[in-house]
């Protein structure tokens, strides 16, 4: 009995800090945006008094966040199957027995490890007008001089292509993993069914990495709602909003014009809406994962 109660009290022990970490720096700040939500901003000596719905109702009254929304969704359509897709391919390839794959493998991920800001910074001096490298390698067939960044209908689909370079090789080492825990047999034994490459692809690998590819899917809807970084040092929102995602929009309204109450609100929103994705995915990918 004596023996039970010391092992209890040692695993909560264990736990302990992790909970504390959790509940400070997770639960603790979820409650107190949703419940600044419902206040208005305190500003000099006026302190905050509770609005009700009146900062959702600006929101949704609010024409650049509904162009942040949908900038958002048009920058999570653009990323999360390109970058998924282009890391799955990766994985295949250097999971293979090819010359220099190690190589190869540290090429891929490369990007995962540099700074946001530095990659930003990077992919900034790809898209200058004029003296870029991207508009460099255009003047060779007499074409370039784009100000990519400058333009509405190419700054959002800039920021799209460092996204997709930034994460396909992070997605790619979790791919990389699943596919080496897939046993030989199986391809000896399709082999000597007659089946070929593709056809083993299609019915066996792909079925054993749905598991990994709900994680992958999840944690990319995620990143697609996070993104500040880039558009910062990219864009900063512009031109006229055109690459203002949500939670740029949110650090705008919060630090810049420092409207704690309608931030806040935009919050919950964002939480909402990540939280509804991830439970959609769960519930219409169940069927398909196969765990081992």
């Amino acid at each position: 009995m004596l023996t039970g109660r010391r092992n209890a009290f040692l695993a909560w022990l264990l736990v302990l800090p992790a909970s504390v970490l959790l509940v400070v720096f997770t639960h603790y700040p979820v409650i107190g945006t949703a419940w600044h939500s419902f206040m208005s901003t305190p500003r000099g000596r006026r302190p905050a008094r509770f609005v009700g719905l009146e900062n959702y109702q600006t929101m949704l009254a609010d024409p650049i966040f509904w162009k942040a929304f949908y900038n958002n969704l048009i920058y999570a359509a653009g990323t999360i199957p390109l970058s998924v897709a282009l890391a799955l391919a990766m994985a295949v390839l250097v999971s293979s027995r090819i010359p220099g794959r190690g190589l190869l493998r540290m090429a891929y991920f490369t990007p995962t490890v540099l700074p946001m800001i530095a990659v930003a910074n990077i992919w900034l001096f790809f898209y200058t007008p004029g003296y870029g490298l991207l508009d460099q390698f255009l003047a060779l067939f007499g074409l370039g001089g784009t100000n990519w960044l400058g333009s509405p209908d190419t700054a959002l689909w800039c920021v799209i292509v460092v996204s997709i370079w930034k994460e396909a090789g992070f997605f790619m080492i979790f791919y990389l993993a699943a596919l080496q825990q897939i046993p030989p047999d199986l391809r000896e034994a399709a082999a000597i069914e007659g089946s070929g490459r593709w056809y083993f692809f299609r019915r066996v690998t792909l079925p054993l990495l749905m598991p990994t590819t709900l994680f992958i899917t999840i944690n990319a809807v995620i990143n697609a709602f996070r993104l500040v970084d880039h558009i910062f040092i990219l864009t900063r929102g512009g031109p006229d909003n055109a690459t203002s995602v949500l939670l740029f929009y949110i650090y705008e309204i919060g630090f810049k014009f420092w409207d704690e109450g309608l931030a806040s609100a935009m919050t919950i929103v964002l939480l909402a809406v990540l939280a509804a994705t991830a439970i959609a995915q769960f519930v219409f990918a169940e069927k398909r994962v196969h765990y081992q």
